[in-house]
Formats: structure tokens, sequence, C-alpha cells
């Protein structure tokens, strides 16, 4: 029987990820694959998942190897199908991947026709492609028909922020004007003149806004794809400004612009989860009107009761579980705390549902899994959540939805010996409660003095959903629950 090379395209990963690392091959050229075998574990800025393969056949090519980044519309595998007869876009894919300068031209979602970039199962797409016919397998066929416009052809791929706190943050300003045309169209303007491919939309803009297209640069990545590594270096050569600003006090030339480098100096990419958490840290500090609140807190009750609990359960109690089912009867008493922002549409969004994030220095980096469905657990359902969330806190590996879909984040620092912090919001969430370390200090009891645990609490909220009076009587609440556990019962 006949067979045809099928060429697996990296699909898109979702939530606005263009890129992945090669963690780990889970197949060999000359492996037989079936429909939806796993066949790589690649590392995004968020999880490590594994990619199913869409058809079955006899592997032929391996496209990158263990630690190469990957670009979404990029070949991974290639697949000796039985039956089957290769396709234009196929063969575009495997010329794309063997060919320098060739790989696929701007957004890979609305790439040339004939382009492949499937979509992992759970994300699906929407607007125009709803209504195409879908390929076999798990992955459907997407591109701009013959004729139309790509534009209008490809609809955005990423879900809301409002649904994903771990994912990149919600735009919040007002479109262009037709005056100012996007980065998107400058480079699709510009796409049959023979130059480099762009996959980011984030380096397309950034380019922009230095008066240059990315696409008219030499690429160094894969198939002579434009990093922003590359735009950057650009940036430094021209000595550009960004469009409109000009002056000795600008500051958005990248630093290696403005300081000589120096023997010894280590450059560090900003990649992966980092370049995540710096851009969504970036955006909650330029965009949010914080305001931040701390209070000192008597813990000796509290720190009784954990060990009541454990000597009359015989089993294993943390101050996470207490601290985690305090802050989810406050929220209940003050429901706005348990919101989002969407400034499109002017509404502040009050959620049903209180997923209760936490934030958790895992050996990837930062990140804030969920325990979803927090309003409705018992203590004891939220100290086994916890101790899930701790011990994959240990690889990092979570899942995409446990780090998606938090309505508000407890933070405790004090493990690392902090008495106190200003925390950044997680957007789009709107507000986060912070705990310090516990320490023997003198307080005034009953108009004495005596050596007391005591923690330092701090609340940051944004100020465009509520006045400082709802967080201060959440922290009140928070704290009587703290100084006397007990008086918790009162109000189940």
């Amino acid at each position: 029987m006949a067979t045809a090379s099928k060429s697996f395209i990296l699909p898109d990963l979702g939530e606005g990820l263009t890129e992945a690392e090669i963690v780990n091959w889970l197949v060999s050229v000359g492996d037989t694959v079936v429909i939806d075998q796993p066949i790589i574990e690649v590392e995004s800025a968020k999880s490590i998942v594994e990619l199913p393969c869409p058809f079955a056949g006899v592997v032929e090519t391996l496209h990158a190897a263990v630690g190469d980044t990957i670009h979404t519309g990029q070949p991974v595998i290639t697949v000796a199908v039985e039956g089957a007869t290769p396709d234009a876009d196929d063969t575009a894919a495997d010329d794309a991947d063997s060919v320098p300068g060739t790989a696929l031209r701007g957004d890979p979602v609305a790439a040339a026709a004939g382009s492949d970039a499937g979509v992992l199962e759970g994300y699906g797409v929407g607007g125009a492609d709803a209504q195409r016919p879908a390929r076999a397998g798990r992955f459907g066929r997407r591109g701009a028909a013959p004729g139309t416009d790509a534009d209008a052809a490809a609809p955005s791929a990423a879900p809301t922020a409002a649904a994903d706190p771990a994912g990149a943050p919600a735009a919040t300003g007002v479109a262009a004007t037709a005056a100012s045309p996007s980065p998107q169209r400058l480079d699709d303007a510009a796409a049959s003149a023979g130059t480099s491919p762009v996959v980011s939309p984030l380096v397309r803009k950034l380019a922009h806004a230095h008066g240059f297209m990315a696409n008219t640069l030499q690429g160094t990545g894969n198939g002579g794809l434009v990093l922003r590594a590359d735009v950057e270096r650009a940036i430094a050569e021209r000595g550009t400004a960004p469009v409109g600003v000009a002056g000795p006090g600008d500051t958005s030339t990248p630093a290696a612009a403005r300081i000589a480098s120096a023997e010894g100096d280590i450059r560090i990419p900003i990649t992966g989860l980092r370049k995540i958490v710096a851009e969504r840290m970036t955006a909650s500090r330029r965009d949010v009107p914080e305001a931040t609140i701390w209070l000192d807190v008597d813990a000796t009750e509290l720190l009784n009761a954990k060990e009541q609990l454990q000597k009359s359960t015989g089993e294993r109690w943390s101050l996470n579980a207490l601290l985690a089912r305090f802050v989810v009867a406050g929220l209940k008493q003050w429901p706005i705390l348990n919101s989002s922002v969407d400034m499109a549409a002017g509404e502040i969004i009050q959620h049903s549902a209180i997923n209760l994030g936490l934030a958790a220095q895992t050996a990837r980096g930062l990140m804030v899994p969920v325990i979803h469905g927090a309003g409705d657990m018992t203590t004891a359902g939220l100290r086994d959540a916890l101790t899930t969330l701790v011990e994959t806190a240990k690889t990092g590996n979570f899942p995409n939805d446990q780090l998606r879909g938090g309505t508000f984040t407890l933070n405790n620092y004090g493990g690392f010996g902090m008495d106190g912090s200003a925390p950044i919001i997680n957007q789009p969430e709107v507000a986060m409660l912070g705990v310090g370390r516990i320490l023997d200090r003198a307080w005034v009891v009953d108009g004495e003095i005596v050596i007391r645990k005591i923690m330092v609490l701090s609340m940051v909220f944004d100020h465009r959903v509520c006045d400082g009076d709802v967080p201060s009587e959440f922290m009140g609440f928070i704290t009587k629950c703290i100084e006397n556990p007990i008086a918790l019962l009162g109000g189940l």
C-alpha cells in the first residue's frame, strides 16, 4: 500500500503561548505510532505537557532535539502514513523545515493557505474556523482559504485573561485608530517580499514601536524565525526610540544599549515562565491602581488550635489550611474581593465561585496553582487540596487547568523569613492576602506585657473595585479568626 509523509505542526498551545521547549521525546525514528499516542513532552511558559500524534504510521523525522525551542506553526515530527496522499500543506511544512528562511510566515494561526497549525483538544477554535470541516484525529487544519484576507479569516485563539490568571494579562487599552496601522498588518503587507517569519505579536509590537518591521530582520531562530532578541539587537544598533517618544530622559532603550558590557558579565535570556512572569507583573503595576494595608496579628491561639486539631484527629494540619479556611469565609462575606475587572466592558465581574490561588515558589519559578471550588470545600478538603499542591510544587508540573481560573490569591512568604510585603496583584484578580513569618514578640494582653506569637498580615487590592473600608473589614475578620479561631464557628 502506498504511503505518504505527514508532518505534525506544533499546535496553538492556547493563552497566547507561541513557543515551547522540548523536554523529552517519547518516540524515535522508525517507531510505529497510533493516533493520539503521546510522542513528545514540551515545556511551555506554563506547564509541561505531552502532545499526541494526530495520525498513525512510522516515524520518519524528529525535527528538533531535546532542549530545542520550537514555535507554533513549525514541524515537530514527520510520519509515514499508509494509504494517504501528501497534501500541499504537508509538502509546504516539510519545505519550510528544510529550507532556511522559508518557514511559515506571519501569525501561524493565520498563516499562508495550506499551513497546518493544529489546536490542542480542549482549546478549540471559534469564528470562521468553527465552520471548517475537521481533519482526522485530534487536530484540525487551519489556514485562510484561497482568496480570503488572512486578517479576516483568523480568529483570536487565546482565551480571555479573566478566565486565566496564569495566562497573559488582558488588554485594557482602547483599540488602535485607523491612522495607526497595527504591527500585524505591517508584517502581513511585507510578507510577500521574501521577509523573515515572525510568530510573536509582542515581537512585532516592539519593532513597530521603534519604527521598523520585525520581518525585515534576519532571524536567528529555527528557519530564520525572528526572535525578540533579534529585535532588541536591531534597536540597540539603530539607536531608535519608540515612535512618539524622544529625549535624553528616555529609558525605553534596552539596558544593553545604555550600559557597556564588562568582562565577566553574564547574559541570562528572559524566556519561558520568567518571561511570562515579567510581562504580567509589569502589566499589573502599570494598569492597576493598587493599595496595600497591613496589620500585626497575635497568632498564638491559631498555633494552639493547629496543635489541638492534630491531637484530636491524628492527622497533620498546616497553618495554610486554616488560613485558607478563614479566607474563604471572609470572601463569602465580602464577595466584591472575589472579582475581576473588565475594562473593555466597563464592568466589575463578581464571581460566584471561590477559586483560591496559592502563590508557590516551584522548581520552575513562581506559579499560582488554583484550588477550584474552594468555597464549597470543608476545612479537611482544603487541607488535602493544599497538600497536593505542595507536592506538585516540588516539580512545578501543574496541569494547565490548575493554573487558571483563580479569583483570589493567598501568599505565604513567611517561609522565606519575611515579615511583610507589598505584593503585586495577580491579574485579573483584584486582591491578594499576604502572610509573614511568626515571631516571639512582646505584646500587651489584659494590661500586661507578655510574649506572644506575632505575624504580619498584608493585603493589596485594586482601588477600581472598592475603597479601603472593604479590605479593612476583611482584614479585621481574618485577624479575629487568627486571634480567636473558635470565633469562626459562630459564622458557620
